[in-house]
């Protein structure tokens, strides 16, 4: 479970940033979100705006050009918040490590408090960790 965790119990509003990948975790997310996996119905739900939200789910390696960006947008989000890296990309590069564009993994940049395993990572592995924010 993610350090904040405790302190987001019940609904959860989740901002998500893609700092640089392939679309594949974005995919899973949608579906983790669609009406199969159906995310909101245990209190997750997706917002557009970081300082509406408690959560940021993160993608991708980050590259140079998303370095700043991310940081402004884990900083908008208000305290206490929870930082999760979906996809072996955010968390240790994946197939991009070493690539020129790369500054590396999510918690090269920002702090993170929990990771989502999988290239891309299945809809079940992100529904349980956003359940592990919301308690249900």
């Amino acid at each position: 479970m993610p350090a904040g965790a405790a302190l987001l119990r019940g609904s959860v509003q989740v901002r998500h940033v893609d700092a640089g990948s392939c679309n594949g975790c974005e995919v899973e997310i949608g579906s983790a979100f669609g009406p199969v996996y159906d995310l909101e119905r245990y209190g997750a739900r997706l917002v557009a705006s970081p300082r509406h939200a408690d959560a940021v789910l993160v993608t991708g390696v980050v590259t140079r050009n998303m370095a700043e960006p991310l940081r402004r947008t884990v900083d908008a989000v208000p305290l206490p918040r929870v930082v999760i890296a979906v996809g072996d990309c955010a968390r240790n590069c994946g197939v991009f490590a070493g690539a020129y564009g790369v500054v590396g993994a999510v918690a090269d940049v920002v702090a993170v408090d929990g990771e989502v395993a999988g290239c891309p990572p299945r809809p079940e592995a992100i529904v349980e960790a956003l359940r592990t924010l919301t308690g249900r």
